[in-house]
């Protein structure tokens, strides 16, 4: 039989499950809000906001203002350029270049989306005190280090990723390094799902 101290250990191990859950889930429904009111995920809509914000701008630009890898970046330019959301041309200083630029329906569809979900959160998470931030991310370090996460390595950007034990396997088989390529795979997977 199983004594109190056993019952109040699980109690709390069910409680940060349930907190982990409700974090994921809070994620999946900012971003399908996102695709069902706007027809966006998280990531297009940071790099719209980037490019809107930049202005002019080469996709390498794009892809180190947003930590992603140029290959995704340029994945998620193609779709939002077949939108009508995005114009590229060639630089005329130097034709190798490509420059991306935010069309008028980019900046009227702007207008009515929310901040992506990060925005929030780092707005409440500025106006905390220095000691409860640090005491947030050592936690949340320490779970990611009981889920064997830490070799996953992802950009600031909050999205629906899906499955990622799945994505790993994949590329395991495949050969890749997983800490390498995690996450542009994991967000063109989603970006196609989504699409």
């Amino acid at each position: 039989m199983e004594n109190n101290k056993d019952l109040k250990q699980k109690h709390i191990c069910d409680d940060v499950l349930i907190a982990i859950r409700r974090i994921i889930q809070s994620i999946d429904l900012h971003s399908r809000y996102l695709v069902r009111q706007f027809g966006l995920t998280g990531p297009q809509l940071i790099i719209l906001q980037e490019v809107s914000n930049l202005g002019e701008v080469s996709i390498s630009e794009i892809a180190k203002a947003v930590s992603l890898g140029q290959a995704t970046v340029t994945g998620i330019l193609e779709r939002l350029e077949n939108r009508g959301l995005i114009k590229r041309r060639r630089s005329k200083s130097d034709k190798r270049m490509v420059l991306i630029q935010v069309t008028q329906a980019c900046k009227q569809l702007l207008k009515k989306a929310p901040p992506p979900m990060q925005e929030h959160f780092i707005e409440r998470f500025e106006n905390l005190k220095d000691w409860e931030q640090a005491m947030i991310l050592g936690s949340l370090q320490r779970i990611v280090d009981l889920m064997d996460a830490e070799t996953i390595d992802v950009a600031p950007i909050l999205a629906e990723a899906g499955p990622i034990e799945e994505a790993k396997d994949k590329m395991l088989e495949k050969g890749d390094t997983f800490k390498e390529n995690a996450r542009e795979k994991i967000l063109v997977e989603s970006e196609t799902k989504i699409k």
